[in-house]
C-alpha cells in the first residue's frame, strides 16, 4: 500500500496491487499495463515463476523486479527470464520513478548499481578468463579514454564519480558514456559494463557499492 501511494502521488496510475501470482497473471491479461512490478517472494507462484508466464503471454511487456534479495542466483535468473529491471526496495523514491521512466519511456535494462559486483562475478564465475586483445572487433572502435571510462562503469560508478576520479567534467563522462553504448551497440550502462567483464577488459571490478546507475 506504500508504494501504491508513492507512485500515485508521483501522477503514475496503479491498476491494483495484489499479493497472489495467479491472481496477477491474470489481472494483467485483462488490464494490460505499461509495466508490471514483481517481487521474488511472494506465496504459491514465486516471482520468477510469475516472471516466465508473462514473458511467454506478453513478450514486449516491461517487466521489473522490485525486491529485497541480493542474491546473486535471484538477480541472475531474472535478467535470463526477461525482466526489464532489478531493483531494490530500499532505494529512494525518486530513483524508483526515474527507473520506471526510463524503462518504459527508453526502454533501458536498468540494475540497482548495488548489484554490478553480483552480475560481474556470475559473469567471470562461468567464463574462462581471457586477455583481451588490442584487435578485438567488439572493442576496437573505443578510444583509450573511453576504454577507462568502461572500465568505471563496470565498477558501478556514477558519471559524478568518474569524473571527480578523472579529473573532467560531469558533462565530458557524459559523451564518452553515449560514444561508449553507441559503438558497443548496447542501450544501456549495465549492458556496457557487463560485456566489458565479459571479455575481461578491466579485471576483476571493485566490490564498492554505489548508489546507482545513472546516464
Amino acid at each position: 500500500m506504500g508504494l501504491r501511494e508513492l507512485l500515485e502521488r508521483r501522477e503514475i496510475e496503479v491498476v491494483d496491487a495484489v499479493g497472489d501470482g495467479e491472481e496477477g497473471i491474470a489481472l494483467v491479461a485483462q488490464r494490460q499495463p505499461d509495466v508490471v512490478l514483481l517481487d521474488m517472494r511472494m506465496p504459491g507462484l514465486n516471482g520468477l515463476d510469475v516472471l516466465i508466464r508473462l514473458r511467454a503471454a506478453h513478450p514486449r511487456m516491461p517487466i521489473v523486479m522490485l525486491t529485497t534479495s541480493r542474491e546473486e542466483r535471484d538477480v541472475i535468473d531474472s535478467l535470463q527470464k526477461g525482466a526489464q529491471g532489478y531493483l531494490l526496495k530500499d532505494m529512494e523514491p525518486a530513483e524508483l520513478i526515474d527507473a520506471l521512466n526510463r524503462i518504459v519511456g527508453k526502454g533501458e535494462t536498468l540494475v540497482a548499481s548495488e548489484l554490478t559486483a553480483v552480475l560481474a562475478r556470475a559473469v567471470q564465475g562461468g567464463e574462462k578468463e581471457e586477455t583481451i586483445e588490442a584487435g578485438d572487433a567488439i572493442f576496437s572502435e573505443l578510444t583509450p579514454r573511453e576504454r577507462e571510462i568502461l572500465c568505471h562503469l563496470a565498477e558501478g560508478q556514477s558519471n559524478k564519480v568518474i569524473a571527480r576520479n578523472l579529473g573532467i567534467s560531469d558533462g565530458t563522462v557524459k559523451l564518452h558514456v553515449k560514444a561508449i553504448l553507441r559503438k558497443l551497440n548496447v542501450h544501456s550502462r549495465v549492458e556496457a559494463a557487463v560485456i566489458a567483464v565479459e571479455r575481461n577488459l578491466c579485471g576483476r571490478p571493485s566490490a564498492e557499492p554505489g548508489r546507482w546507475i545513472e546516464n
